[in-house]
């Protein structure tokens, strides 16, 4: 990956839709549409909206170059079959097993 790649692709495409995520808060704020930000019944839905809009203001997704080029050689190396891979119920079973 080039960096300008990593600049264009990810730090700028990803903080332009991060700023989109927070105005879509903003905006069912401000028009009382935050009925499905309560994910539980005794959840406030007003309450929940603000804090995701609080939150949402202060997020920053960008990761460094060199990590997002660590994941992408895993996921080719998977897929190469360099690296092996478990079923998530050989997993499961195993974690159960040592318990």
């Amino acid at each position: 990956m080039i960096y300008l790649d990593y600049y264009f692709r990810h730090c700028w495409i990803g903080g332009w839709r991060q700023i989109a995520s927070t105005f879509r808060i903003w905006r069912d704020l401000m028009t009382g549409n935050y009925a499905d930000y309560a994910l539980i019944h005794e959840d406030d839905p007003y309450e929940e909206c603000l804090g995701w809009f609080w939150a949402s203001l202060g997020e920053d997704e960008t990761l460094p170059k060199a990590f997002i080029e660590h994941l992408q050689q895993m996921v080719q190396d998977i897929h190469d079959g360099k690296m092996e891979t478990y079923p998530i119920d050989e997993v499961i079973t195993r974690v159960k097993e040592e318990l």
